[in-house]
């Protein structure tokens, strides 16, 4: 049963599918071949402020900056330009942020598990052709300096008067990086809780840059002034370890942008019994996600000998049927299975490690940030007892 959402018109919604059941639904939609499972279609939730509902009859979004022709688009106008669609998995930056907190040492920030991704299918214009349409207006010698900032002012948020987030300028304009102004999401209007009528959708790139309920677009030499952008969401350098002298740093490091290759064991649950099968097996499953523009997964290994040895798994990326037609998955999540044999026993480890198209290979372990972003070590089931 799906559970019904109530919209809060103060708090923010946050909240994580029950990755277990996420997995466990795809695998045996898989073996029944029913189409569609490869979509989510009940995604994680990450707000910074209340959930807005705008009449899409009315909704606008500006284009600003430096452009020749500033505009002033309708939904209706977003429609009339050449519709893009893209499958790729959005995810937030702090997805694993427990496993971190768990694993390294204390963190901060909201307490993510291993569900904050969703996998679908959007549509709508590329953001290439709405600046194209606006006509860029950047001096050649400034366009590794320029940025699209994208904004949304219908209500406050937390840290903020408004969400803001920006790209570079040259994926922007990059047709085969997909960027989108998506009005669709899985063949159907986009509920409010993910950005309707219109969002921006950055494969490849950390969710806080795929701005929800989107007013404005504005073409600049700097990034975004959004606290989101200037003052979170960055892999700050170990040695900052609090708040305060987070302070010294926000302005000397990057805005994190691609999402790295990762991995996460959904099937067995940390802390359960697993009962082995008659040949001394047991099935383990999970998702795995490819690093920024890095795309398609294309191995994932599974130890269960704390890294001694691996046994690859069968990858699950897609049904050939319409939800994928003529779509490009290397932004996509890659769904796994593999059967594994394991001796009886107590506090038993299963560890997952992801190859992705262009070599990036999972590590065991990254180095810690404050902020607990970007976490990729390798997926872990952990304290299992098998019987």
């Amino acid at each position: 049963m799906v559970q019904k959402l109530e919209y809060s018109v103060e708090e923010p919604l946050n909240r994580e599918p029950e990755l277990e059941k996420l997995v466990e639904r795809f695998i045996r939609s898989h073996n029944t071949n029913a189409v569609n499972s490869f979509i989510t279609k009940d995604g994680y939730d990450r707000n910074h402020g209340p959930i807005p509902h705008i009449d899409a009859n009315t909704h606008k979004v500006s284009v600003t900056g430096l452009v020749n022709n500033e505009l002033s688009l309708s939904i209706a106008d977003l429609q009339a330009l050449p519709q893009h669609t893209v499958i790729c998995a959005l995810q937030c930056a702090g997805n694993r942020r427990h496993t971190m907190r768990t694993k390294l040492k204390e963190v901060s920030g909201i307490d993510w598990f291993d569900g904050a991704v969703m996998n679908c299918k959007w549509t709508g214009p590329l953001l290439k052709d709405v600046l194209e349409k606006a006509g860029v207006k950047v001096e050649e010698n400034k366009l590794s300096e320029a940025h699209v900032a994208f904004s949304c002012y219908q209500t406050p948020t937390q840290e903020d008067e408004f969400y803001g987030a920006s790209i570079p300028l040259s994926r922007a304009m990059d047709r085969e990086s997909s960027i989108l102004l998506a009005l669709q999401m899985n063949d159907k209007p986009l509920p409010p809780n993910h950005g309707a009528p219109v969002r921006v959708v950055t494969p490849g790139i950390a969710g806080a840059r795929s701005v929800k309920w989107l007013d404005s677009i504005s073409v600049q030499l700097t990034e975004s002034k959004s606290h989101y952008q200037q003052h979170d969401y960055k892999v700050l350098p170990p040695e900052v370890d609090s708040k305060e002298k987070a302070e010294g740093y926000w302005g000397k490091v990057d805005a994190l942008q691609d999402m790295p290759v990762n991995s996460v064991v959904g099937i067995p649950k940390s802390g359960s019994t697993v009962q082995r099968d008659t040949d001394g097996t047991i099935e383990v499953k999970g998702y795995a996600l490819p690093s920024g523009a890095d795309g398609p997964i294309v191995k994932v290994e599974v130890s269960v000998d704390g890294g001694a040895t691996w046994t690859e798994a069968e990858l699950i990326k897609a049904y050939e049927g319409e939800d994928t037609k003529d779509v490009e998955l290397k932004w996509a999540w890659a769904l796994w299975k593999v059967r594994v044999k394991v001796e009886k026993g107590k506090d038993i480890a299963i560890y997952s490690r992801a190859t992705d198209k262009s070599g990036n290979v999972q590590e065991k372990c990254p180095k810690w940030n404050f902020r607990g972003v970007a976490y990729n070590g390798y997926g872990e089931a952990s304290g299992l007892e098998i019987v």
